[in-house]
């Protein structure tokens, strides 16, 4: 039973850390587990969206069965739309039929030509080609004509016989990008090489994009098929890898709020070279509305000072709230003696948990604490990490009614593991092993694990 016990809380403190860990480390982190604390792992709530994608595409049989049974790991794919499991059981609506009888000239779904043959038989005018399935010059004008919102149609066309290549539709996507809801019913039908599901998230061929543009980026990190990482090199042009920083909010598909914090922690990480020079970051700004490339390659062109004039064009929506969110700011809360009080607070829990959540909160509320500080301040470590520890529980990741103070606690945990581990992988096991009995703050902690012996009693 102890031992149980130590792995399932050994799980646990590792999901925290791979919010923040990178890739490379992250797989280490994973590899290093015994076997009972994997399946934990695979089980917890916290399992970050990098995670389940690492997970799924290099994990074992059982690790894809047991994430696939994490009632916490949102929409593979979401519910209301068909896996590829289900699509042998679908088939396209009798009333989308005529529409593509018309746009093709022939019958999509029973191979009967339009055209009647000698003495009005219409079947005397078939051909062997007639009753073949679409091809993959046929399925691109469906696919084109219909998908600039939604994948609905796109997946109702995809489940009518057809023969398409999937290379071939990633290089008539790179001439000229299909529609957002074609590329998202792409991904969700499944059997497309890596490769060529990446290379339908790069439209910087595109003349414009839709309101709808962002939809195939969430769904693949959902899906599994990239980490947050993995897009930010994946999404061009570089003024929309940006923008996944800051998506409108809508009723439809979007991220949840911890896979926003881990698109902002991939973002943060691509923009790093950077550092907190204001002109840099200007700089940036300036470019990124036009920059063709990927966004590492606008960031190490900015740091390098190496950028042309961009040329004139319209500008990205929202670009400036997106880059505004990312660039590192000091916070600046106010309260004097209350304020003193409410950090003091943080290293004494009160008598019950809920009564020290109230706390907390309220102290969020009126301005006297931040994220940041919860997380520097707040004792033991674990608990500063999971926001349950201080928000409350919650029922869904996106109903945390105070995101900001979620959002700042989360890049300042950024900042201290990357200041203090690096991306040494065994640095980042230490500090993963000693989480779950570590009495002290997060600071300490990582002090520990870097200097290693006693650490002091204030940070």
């Amino acid at each position: 039973m102890d031992q149980h016990k130590d792995s399932r809380r050994l799980a646990w403190c590792v999901a925290l850390v791979l919010r923040h860990a990178p890739e490379h480390v992250a797989g280490s982190l994973i590899g290093r587990l015994t076997t009972a604390a994997r399946t934990y792992l695979t089980r917890d709530q916290w399992l970050p969206a990098s995670a389940v994608s690492l997970l799924l595409r290099d994990g074992s049989d059982e690790d894809r069965r047991s994430v696939a049974r994490n009632p916490h790991v949102l929409g593979r794919p979401l519910p209301g739309l068909p896996g590829p499991a289900r699509y042998d059981a679908r088939r396209t609506p009798p009333a989308l039929l005529p529409v593509l009888r018309t746009e093709l000239g022939r019958d999509p779904a029973a191979g009967r030509v339009l055209r009647a043959g000698p003495g009005g038989d219409p079947a005397a005018g078939r051909t062997p080609a007639d009753e073949a399935p679409l091809t993959t010059e046929e399925l691109l004008v469906l696919l084109r004509r219909h998908g600039t919102h939604r994948p609905r149609i796109p997946l109702d066309v995809l489940a009518l016989p057809h023969e398409a290549d999937p290379e071939l539709l990633w290089f008539a996507h790179a001439r000229e990008p299909l529609p957002p809801g074609s590329v998202e019913a792409l991904l969700l039908r499944g059997g497309l090489p890596l490769r060529a599901a990446r290379g339908l998230l790069d439209v910087h061929t595109a003349r414009t994009h839709g309101r709808s543009w962002y939809r195939p980026a969430v769904r693949a990190v959902r899906m599994g098929l990239v980490t947050p990482s993995e897009l930010v090199d994946d999404v061009r042009p570089a003024g929309l890898a940006l923008l996944l920083a800051a998506l409108p909010v809508t009723r439809g598909l979007r991220w949840t709020l911890s896979e926003l914090a881990g698109m902002h922690t991939a973002l943060r990480r691509a923009l790093a070279p950077l550092g907190d020079d204001p002109r840099l970051w200007a700089e940036l700004l300036r470019h990124a509305h036009s920059f063709p490339g990927p966004l590492t390659d606008l960031v190490a062109r900015t740091a390098a000072g190496t950028l042309s004039e961009p040329p004139d064009g319209p500008a990205l929506p929202g670009l400036d709230r997106a880059v505004a969110r990312l660039a590192p700011k000091a916070a600046r809360p106010s309260g004097g003696v209350e304020r003193e009080l409410a950090l003091a607070s943080l290293a004494v829990p009160m008598e019950t948990v809920e009564e020290d959540i109230r706390w907390v909160r309220d102290c969020l509320d009126r301005g006297l604490l931040t994220g940041v500080d919860v997380i520097r301040h707040k004792l033991p470590a674990v608990w500063a990490l999971d926001e349950e520890h201080w928000l409350g529980a919650i029922d869904h990741p996106d109903r945390y009614d105070r995101p900001e103070a979620v959002l700042a606690a989360r890049a300042e945990a950024d900042r201290l593991f990357t200041v203090a581990l690096g991306e040494d992988p065994d640095a980042w096991w230490r500090a993963a092993s000693t989480l779950p009995d570590f009495a002290g703050t997060l600071p300490h902690l990582l002090l520990r694990v870097t200097e290693g012996g006693s650490v002091p009693h204030h940070p």
